[in-house]
């Protein structure tokens, strides 16, 4: 087969090898641990190296030479239209248990259905019916039709917005119905989205600079070597970062009100599970009125604190606002909107409140010289030192080795 090496070719080889592998191990590594994130991940690198070949391969002379020609001019190496869907979906399936790929996403998948079933048309009418150049009578290649590298863009960066809106709402509600939030905030999905968006800038960077300067087959080179190392790095380090969230939810992008799932049971079918209760969940932190119909804010302050302080409920490192709410013998959505409105902040920092005062009255206690603080950290219901030290900073005002040399006695 046909592959002259050069520079160009073969540093663009290299990153498509590695990216095949990665690919490969993340599809095996989605199949062995039942993670459809990690098989969504793999479907994205592989659309990246697809993305790459037609320069890897160009440089490698096959525009110069026949059928190898005629071969990038007929197949649709670059599936724009899929990516930004494949993003979205695999944001979806690490931040919620619940997504399932099912007839509607296949909506999200019909523009690059559409642009196959046209490449199709194409290599049947110029090949098999007028044995002549028709579509392709210009001699470029489609793939990179002004209008197809257009619409595919903003269909990336539109999928690009609305995978950082869901991942905004899946932050917002997660500090609204656990304790433990800074362990489930998934930094890797934002370093994420950050690497894709700086696809699309120099993408668009690109775009700007060939419209005012213009630029050449190997002057666009470096555009794709640069999306070349973005997507190693993807590849690298969302290979290390596969952990999904076990936190259930029904996501409104309209209105921003998703809806928490009760008694979620996660099944590795297509299939929906089966919850036995939806509660929708006011993400919005702004005070809102308590029905008096429902009870007395002050009745229920006076309940939330005493299982805070006589029950210490916040010792359970995984307490939730489900488990607060069937204790009480009320809803997660009251309790939320009674916390945030009786105490002026979220769930998570309404439990951390409570366990930075447990860790205070430790250290004044001298606990600090018996055991470590992190040992102490976890004896309250913190769960990692992280989450420890930013809790208490924020409460505080001060690190806890600070804390304690400014109170020794």
């Amino acid at each position: 087969m046909l592959f002259e090496f050069n520079r160009f070719s073969s540093l663009l080889l290299i990153f498509f090898v590695h990216g095949l592998v990665y690919a490969l191990l993340l599809f095996r590594k989605g199949i062995v641990n039942e993670t459809r994130s990690d098989k969504w991940l793999s479907l994205f690198l592989l659309l990246c190296i697809l993305y790459i070949a037609p320069w890897m391969i160009g440089f490698g002379g096959w525009y110069d030479n026949q059928p190898y020609r005629d071969f990038l001019f007929y197949v649709p190496l670059q599936q724009l239209y899929f990516i930004g869907p494949v993003i979205f979906f695999y944001v979806q399936s690490l931040l919620n248990p619940s997504f399932r790929f099912g007839k509607k996403e296949w909506l999200h998948l019909l523009p690059g259905i559409l642009y196959l079933l046209f490449s199709i048309v194409m290599v049947v009418t110029d090949k098999l019916v007028l044995k002549k150049y028709f579509f392709l009578a210009n001699g470029q290649d489609p793939d990179f039709d002004t209008w197809y590298q257009l619409t595919g863009f903003f269909s990336m960066l539109i999928y690009f917005l609305l995978s950082l809106r869901y991942y905004s709402l899946y932050k917002k509600l997660m500090v609204q119905v656990i304790s433990y939030a800074d362990v489930v905030m998934f930094r890797w999905i934002q370093n994420f989205l950050l690497a894709f968006l700086l696809m699309l800038t120099v993408r668009l960077g690109f775009y700007i600079s060939d419209y005012f300067i213009g630029s050449t087959y190997a002057s666009s080179w470096w555009y794709f070597f640069v999306f070349a190392v973005i997507f190693y790095y993807i590849a690298i380090t969302g290979y290390a970062n596969s952990i999904e969230t076990k936190i259930a939810f029904h996501p409104n992008l309209l209105t921003y009100r998703p809806a928490l799932l009760l008694n979620y049971h996660p099944s590795h079918t297509n299939e929906s599970p089966l919850t036995k209760e939806e509660v929708e969940i006011d993400i919005d932190t702004t005070p809102v009125t308590i029905n008096n119909e429902t009870a007395d804010i002050k009745e229920w302050k006076e309940k939330l604190l005493q299982l805070m302080q006589s029950g210490k409920a916040y010792e359970d490192p995984e307490l939730s606002l489900a488990q607060v709410a069937k204790q009480l013998q009320s809803n997660p959505s009251f309790i939320s909107r009674m916390v945030n409105t009786g105490f002026g902040v979220n769930f998570n920092d309404f439990v951390n409140q409570f366990r930075i005062e447990a860790v205070k009255e430790m250290l004044n206690n001298g606990e600090h010289k018996k055991q470590t603080l992190l040992g102490i950290a976890f004896d309250c219901g913190f769960n990692s030192k992280a989450t420890f030290n930013r809790a208490f900073k924020k409460v505080t005002g001060s690190s806890p080795k600070e804390w304690i040399e400014k109170n020794k006695r």
